[in-house]
């Protein structure tokens, strides 16, 4: 199937204004209104607004192609006003945003007939849409949460804008059935992933554009691991902080070295001994300064069928944590499986930035075996 140009595309916009509020604090998710408040009371900040406004970018050339319908306030109509787009309100929501009002508005949505609706959140939020549908309406993810397994989002949010421009351009785009995955962030917290596949929603689909579902973890994987432990264990030096990302990969690593680790948080390693466990952002940036008489070496991985090195999974790696580690002292890990599965696309950076992550752009040793070194760029 196709979609095909149209005089005015109409959109709605849902935003879940709390969506990855909890990534950058280590919370793991941002589900709950507790979880929220902690978050808040740690100092975190909001930031799907700013997602949004990076996916509305690519269509301000379309502004007038374009009809919004959308949630008033923080879940759509604040940065539609700032941009200028034709809107119309089609809700209030409650003033502590809820998943309920995701889907009063879905249906809402579709008694509109509009012809996508284009959401921002994580997981959570992807399984609010599907809960809300009753009808096949199309819809599209801009990533700005925590948790994103499920294959309806964009690969960035940057990348959802430039998917629906090929639409309002007229380009052929496909149509394609995308899974709506979550986890359990009970057991997420407790550094167990366990996801669940809810069902599939049907979105325009670009190859380039639109993310893959997260690739498991195998037997002949898990011997590539603990390959490629073995020889990063080898060159580990004494007074040189090592700060260690999350995932399977660098768990192996940590288990080489006997070391308690936290597999879905940052940890920080200094003479065979953590000396931070799963940090926040602001305990990391503290750390580096307190340190900054030592050289330091970020181990970080790949998320395995996506490619995110940055910005899914470990907002605890702020920009100023990055910065004052040093693009040249990041090193990347991940299996010869997690490559292959790329089929020659580049690693993402999608820290929420895109001035910082054309500052990451470049080419990284990647190390894939115990003795075996690519070279491999992150776009």
């Amino acid at each position: 199937m196709s979609l095909l140009k149209q005089k005015k595309l109409s959109i709605g916009l849902i935003i879940n204004p709390w969506a990855g509020i909890g990534g950058s604090v280590a919370l793991k998710g941002s589900d709950g209104e507790d979880i929220r408040e902690k978050a808040l009371s740690l100092g975190a900040k909001p930031k799907a607004q700013c997602r949004v406004e990076q996916a509305l970018q690519p269509l301000l050339p379309f502004r007038n192609q374009l009809k919004f319908l959308t949630v008033a306030g923080d879940m759509g109509e604040t940065v539609l006003e700032k941009f200028g787009f034709n809107y119309n309100t089609i809700l209030t929501p409650q003033k502590q945003t809820r998943a309920e009002d995701t889907k009063t508005a879905v249906a809402r949505l579709e008694k509109n007939e509009v012809d996508l609706i284009v959401f921002a959140g994580g997981d959570g939020t992807a399984r609010d849409i599907y809960d809300g549908l009753t009808q096949n309406t199309l819809v599209l993810g801009i990533p700005a949460g925590t948790k994103i397994h499920s294959g309806v989002y964009c690969i960035t949010p940057t990348a959802a804008g430039e998917l629906i421009a090929q639409v309002v351009e007229g380009k052929v785009v496909e149509i394609a059935n995308a899974s709506v995955m979550d986890i359990d962030e009970v057991l997420f917290r407790q550094g167990k992933v366990q996801a669940k596949l809810y069902g599939q929603l049907r979105i325009p689909f670009a190859p380039l554009l639109v993310q893959q579902v997260k690739s498991g973890s195998q037997v002949d994987e898990s011997i590539n691991q603990q390959e490629i432990a073995a020889g990063i264990c080898q060159e580990l030096e004494d007074d040189h902080l090592y700060i260690m990302g999350s995932g399977s990969t660098i768990a192996s690593v940590m288990a080489e070295l006997q070391l308690e680790n936290t597999l879905l948080g940052v940890d920080v390693v200094l003479n065979q001994q953590v000396i931070a466990k799963d940090v926040r952002a602001e305990q990391l940036e503290d750390f580096l300064r307190q340190h900054g008489n030592l050289p330091r070496t970020l181990y970080v991985t790949v998320i395995g069928g996506q490619g995110h090195v940055f910005g899914r999974g470990n907002q605890q790696l702020s920009q100023a944590a990055i910065r004052l580690i040093g693009k040249s002292n990041i090193h990347i890990v991940a299996t010869k499986e997690k490559m292959e599965a790329l089929h020659g696309r580049p690693f993402i950076s999608d820290t929420g930035d895109v001035e910082f992550d054309h500052w990451l752009a470049g080419r990284y040793k990647v190390q894939v075996d115990y003795n075996e070194t690519w070279l491999y760029p992150l776009a």
